[in-house]
């Protein structure tokens, strides 16, 4: 273990006050613990988010037993503590509801107890940055180690992947290109294994987010869940971590601009999701750090898509570990970066990287030969979204990224479910699908829901794609022509709550615009008429708490009362 240079925080707790000491240490003598763990040892907290409720967590059990081996034999003392776990497929409305609850439950465990370090076991969606968001406010010694996602779903002699593949076999189901029985076959084939969506979707990438802020060991984004190496990155992680405490190396020392101008830029190259916008736009307001949606148009939305994945490609995470994962992007993209950005092995980027090897171009590209050229996210202004809305061109219908059609408006997700497939909806295949109230404080919680499904008849007619505009989200492994995080959202006033059956609305990338066709005089008149309808289901409790504080998108959907950070401080004892 490396020579501690400071006092241990720890030692507030167990070698203080002898009265005080003396509970704190006799009480957790009920689990066994011999006199010698409480000797000047550093205390590693372990956050784990496993759940059987959180399938794509269900394994973070073993791995933190393998964090606890490494934090024992490098000379720690490790706890484990259990937080809040947010599983995306199983929780309703929305598991970004709760990601702001989830990162005060990290925070307050955190500042509560004796810990010295903490290593942060996520994987599904929002677990990584709801922990990331409650361990940067205390901001001490902090590595994340992911779940890694699952092997490759197999489906009559092909890959499929999950989500990405779901979308496109229920629209087969839907226009009766696949049976009852084959889509009850793909059920079962796809989840084969422990792990997250092994799309580049947004658990695969908030775990790339991670590697590329430099907040956990190098290489470790892709590596399966299902493969050895997951659990030996565990076990030297719980190593990393007490060289870290040693060090008094601090995520305020790694998570600077320019690591976030890193994640960017990364996330363009990797066909990230756009989830990843709203949660390192979190992230950067506990660090206090000043990014906007400017910063994602100007550093990602010009840079070629290098990683052929699902959504935007054909390969999934496992082929990207075999290809020789993050680390070859980060190489190809070394030019742009910033290389000499410290990570938590208290090395670079550069020094990470170098000598990295890809072992299939067909999964990850050159820069100079890519998948897609100039396919980051885009943002998009308008009189429809002045604060903002994004699109993600390599997910997108080419021709659809310049397009003028008459808004199809349902007024709320209970409206969308009701009239979709009516065979009497008024719409063709130029129509925008606009869909509101699916924003932070309309749904409550901003939900998947803005990759709205075809409508019935378009689907019959062997339509796949529409235009589609919300202040919703959209699922990281869901593709299409979908404009999302519209800004401010139609449960505030916003102008998207004025968008009426028949308007014409434009879109278009190229230049950044998104437009409402309709006077500003005659938007006036429809708001001076608007009124509010309040979420259901937000009169008490946390829910309440939420759509009275949450920020819009463009901010990054935090609370209000939880930008910036409280540090670790503790200013009264228990007894």
């Amino acid at each position: 273990m490396a020579e501690e240079k400071h006092d241990l925080r720890s030692k507030d707790w167990f070698q203080g006050d002898p009265k005080t000491s003396f509970i704190h240490r006799s009480w957790m003598k009920i689990e066994g613990i011999p006199d010698h763990e409480f000797n000047g040892k550093p205390v590693i907290g372990i956050c784990n988010t496993w759940s059987e409720l959180t399938p794509c967590n269900a394994h973070f059990r073993e791995l933190a037993e393998m964090v606890k081996r490494g934090v024992y034999e490098a000379g720690g003392f490790p706890l484990e503590f259990p937080v809040m776990s947010l599983g995306e497929p199983i929780m309703r409305p929305t598991t970004m509801l709760f990601r702001n609850l989830v990162s005060m439950d990290v925070e307050e465990s955190i500042r509560a107890n004796p810990m010295d370090g903490v290593v942060l076991l996520a994987g599904c969606d929002k677990t990584t940055p709801a922990t990331m968001m409650g361990a940067l406010s205390c901001d001490l010694p902090t590595l994340v180690v992911s779940g890694g996602p699952m092997l490759n779903g197999k489906f009559r002699g092909e890959d499929i992947g999950s989500g990405t593949d779901v979308w496109r076999f229920s629209e087969d189901l839907r226009a009766g290109k696949m049976t009852e029985h084959e889509f009850a076959q793909a059920e079962a084939c796809m989840s084969r294994s422990a792990g997250h969506c092994m799309t580049m979707g947004t658990a695969s990438t908030m775990a790339c987010m991670v590697e590329a802020l430099g907040m956990t060991l190098s290489g470790g984004a892709a590596i399966p869940a299902a493969d050895s190496r997951r659990k030996a990155l565990a076990q030297v992680a719980g190593n990393r971590i007490v060289e870290m405490v040693a060090e008094d190396l601090r995520p305020s020392q790694i998570l600077t601009r320019e690591a976030f101008e890193n994640s960017i830029m990364v996330n363009a190259a990797v066909g990230g999701s756009t989830n990843l916008v709203v949660h390192l736009l979190a992230l950067a307001g506990r660090c206090g750090i000043d990014l906007t949606l400017e910063d994602f148009d100007k550093l990602g939305s010009h840079l070629p898509l290098l990683v052929n994945l699902m959504p935007s490609g054909k390969y999934l995470m496992e082929d990207f570990y075999y290809a020789g994962g993050l680390p070859v992007v980060i190489q190809e993209l070394k030019h742009l970066l910033h290389m000499d950005a410290l990570t938590i092995n208290g090395r670079t980027h550069a020094e990470n990287t170098e000598g990295t090897e890809c072992f299939n171009r067909d999964v990850i590209t050159s820069f100079d030969e890519p998948v897609q050229k100039e396919v980051g996210i885009a943002v998009l202004r308008g009189n429809l979204a002045e604060d903002g809305a994004i699109i993600k061109p390599s997910a997108a219908t080419p021709e659809l990224l310049t397009h003028k059609g008459r808004a199809v408006v349902f007024e709320d997700i209970e409206d969308l479910h009701a009239r979709i497939d009516d065979p009497n909806l008024d719409v063709d295949e130029s129509c925008v699908l606009v869909l509101k109230g699916a924003g932070p404080r309309g749904y409550p919680g901003m939900a998947e829901v803005g990759n709205m499904p075809m409508p019935q008849k378009m689907v019959e007619q062997g339509v796949r794609d529409m235009v589609r505009i919300s202040d919703g989200r959209m699922s990281g492994t869901a593709y299409g022509t979908v404009v999302l995080h519209t800004s401010p959202e139609a449960a505030i006033g916003g102008a998207l709550a004025l968008v009426q059956n028949g308007d014409v609305i434009e879109l278009d990338v190229p230049n950044r615009r998104i437009h409402l066709d309709v006077s500003d005089e005659e938007l006036e008149k429809r708001r001076a008429n608007w009124t509010p309808t309040p979420a259901p289901l937000t009169e008490r409790g946390y829910a309440k708490m939420y759509v009275e504080h949450v920020q819009q998108a463009h901010l990054g959907v935090d609370f209000d009362f939880l930008v910036g950070k409280s540090g670790t401080k503790v200013t009264r004892e228990a007894h």
